[in-house]
């Protein structure tokens, strides 16, 4: 039984359906997995093993009475513990001071990604099926990038985010998704179909009907492709993925267009990214940090776009401000609707490097990263989140090789708004045909 843990959340369900190994028996699979590797890793934090195998019992009875299995909290799905983030789900990497940090299977001295690490590191290391994160600044992404498995931010709006959402929200956040991690994108569409649709206010006057995918062959794709961006240097490790997919998209007779962009300034729309993220999560101040935030900005050099500058300005944003950013990124939702009427997606980093080193001295804003033998500040790389993330653009992580020292990357697959199964679709065609998820060492 070896296999079983790497299986596909699909797979499994099938292997239940079909008797092949009951609920309880997997989750107690699972579950001696957690004992076995999670020492090492410290991803699954808070356990629930007793109610979680109460669960799994009525599910079996359940399945004996042959009650519908179909939904992803329905009989097939069994919580039994909660995953490390870091404090307010604010960092690539996932450490806090009540549940310590948590490390990445393919390298414990190096980042499993953030906010939703937890969530990826155990998806690697076979300690869970099926996983739920949350993505505003490639929270999602990143993870399923730095430890290797996919990942999928819906196109915002369309998955509720009640139960999900901080104590005190209860109006939706913006640019702010729920989505599901996994290790094969049909597990990705799986979970997604179940997640997606209005909420019980909603759902009282419209339902969700996504497009079906664009194309059914890789041939068929049009697709764009950006290495790079203006002032945002990529590790040459993870460029040399992205051309090697191109490469192989090319002798697949994919269209691949590397000179295609939308009519969008990077740098123009990286700042309003930055300007309405900071401006979303400006709640989390309390009146006395407002206060010395407002101070602070005041007092900021007004030529000083540092991100730390740019992020202060953005948390005591006046509503003013606010709209006149948030009609810049209306209208580069046009531009890349513009954009999409010619390709169908559009390929780009994750991130601009592969896993890095813990690094938890100092302020995010403070902290830098090596990208080809040079230190760049780590917020830099927010870019890849916010360029398509803004305009509320749907797109997976899905795996894309191994660099020289053997840390996984990803390719993030664009599409248009409420795109999101020609995203899956596109990552299914590449998982069977170019690269699906491996276990990291050990954990097999």
């Amino acid at each position: 039984m070896l296999d079983v843990p790497f299986r596909s959340a699909r797979q499994l369900a099938a292997d239940i359906k079909r008797k092949k190994i009951g609920c309880l028996e997997l989750l107690d699979l699972y579950l001696a997995r957690v004992d076995k590797y999670d020492g090492a890793l410290n991803a699954v934090v808070v356990r629930d093993f007793d109610r979680a195998r109460t669960r799994a019992r009525a599910a079996d009875r359940a399945l004996a009475r042959r009650q519908v299995f179909d939904r992803l909290l329905g009989a097939g799905v069994v919580l039994f513990g909660k995953t490390n983030v870091p404090l307010y789900l604010g960092d690539w990497q996932s450490f806090n001071a009540i549940y310590g940090t948590t490390n990445n299977p393919w390298d414990v001295k190096r980042a499993p990604g953030g906010s939703s690490g937890g969530s990826a590191a155990a998806l690697a290391a076979g300690l869970t099926g099926l996983e739920a994160g949350s993505d505003i600044g490639s929270s999602i992404r990143n993870p399923a990038h730095f430890c290797g498995v996919f990942g999928h931010k819906p196109t915002w709006g369309i998955v509720p985010r009640a139960g999900q959402a901080l104590p005190w929200q209860t109006a939706p956040v913006d640019i702010d998704v729920v989505g599901p991690l996994a290790r094969s994108a049909d597990d990705l569409a799986v979970a997604l179909a179940a997640m997606a649709g209005p909420d019980e206010i909603d759902g009282t006057g419209w339902q969700l009907r996504l497009a079906p995918p664009r194309q059914k062959r890789l041939r068929d794709f049009k697709v764009a492709l950006i290495q790079d961006a203006p002032g945002i240097p990529v590790d040459a490790e993870v460029t040399r993925r992205l051309q090697a997919l191109a490469d192989f998209l090319g002798r697949q007779k994919v269209k691949v267009d590397d000179r295609a962009r939308p009519a969008i300034d990077p740098r123009e729309a990286f700042s309003i990214y930055v300007k309405l993220l900071r401006a979303a999560t400006s709640d989390r101040q309390s009146d006395a940090d407002f206060d010395k935030n407002a101070a602070t900005a005041q007092a900021l050099a007004p030529d000083d776009e540092s991100y730390y500058a740019r992020a202060t300005r953005a948390a005591v944003l006046s509503h003013r401000d606010w709209l006149a950013a948030n009609e810049a990124r209306h209208r580069m939702r046009r531009a890349w609707a513009e954009f999409f009427a010619t390709y169908d997606l559009l390929l780009c980093p994750v991130a601009g490097t592969a896993a890095f080193p813990h690094d938890q001295q100092g302020e995010r804003h403070e902290r830098t990263l090596v990208v080809n033998g040079k230190r760049v500040p780590v917020t830099d790389h927010l870019f890849w989140a916010g360029y398509t993330g803004v305009s509320y653009l749907p797109s997976t992580a899905a795996p894309c090789g191994f660099t020289p020292g053997g840390l996984p990357v990803g390719v993030q697959i664009v599409g248009p708004q409420y795109g999101d199964l020609t995203c899956l679709g596109f990552a299914r065609l590449l998982e069977r045909e170019f690269q699906a998820f491996v276990p990291p060492p050990g954990y097999a």
